[in-house]
């Protein structure tokens, strides 16, 4: 049985501009998981705790070999620090990387809420959607939910 496709609302964009979508998709998938990990680690020392690599491998369900190999690649990218016996620290260039993380995240789910989106679902949708979403599209999201306030 042949599947029919959705007919599109508008013709395909010239293949450059349609190109530029996949390529920042790209590029969001990469910095992704570096923006999860320096976001948690900035949770857990704000919540009064070390930031420990048994804590970080719990909170991600990773195991903790995988989260050490991710707190080297941090710590060469300059955006960690690590104490012996002691939990991972994030440098100035790690903070501003988790505040801006932070504000998207809190922007999205802010937003799924307003839309009737359940607080949980909101989370973790916000989780994922808010390393896609381009500066002026937040912008968008922060004016609308201005206006629903």
């Amino acid at each position: 049985m042949a599947r029919r496709t959705v007919p599109r609302a508008d013709p395909l964009p010239r293949a450059e501009i349609h190109s530029e979508g996949f390529r920042q998709t790209r590029e969001a998938r990469k910095g992704a998981l570096i923006e999860d990990y320096v976001e948690l680690i900035a949770d857990l020392i704000e919540d009064g705790n070390e930031a420990r690599q048994v804590d970080i491998a719990a909170r991600l369900g990773v195991a903790q070999p995988t989260v050490a190999k991710m707190l080297a690649r941090l710590a060469a990218d300059g955006l960690v620090s690590r104490k012996p016996y002691r939990g991972v620290f994030l440098t100035e260039e790690g903070q501003k990387m988790a505040h801006a993380s932070r504000e998207r995240h809190q922007t999205v789910e802010a937003l799924l809420k307003s839309l009737g989106v359940s607080p949980e679902t909101a989370r973790i949708d916000a989780e994922g959607i808010e390393h896609h979403v381009s500066e002026e599209t937040l912008e968008a999201f922060r004016r609308f939910i201005a206006r629903k306030s």
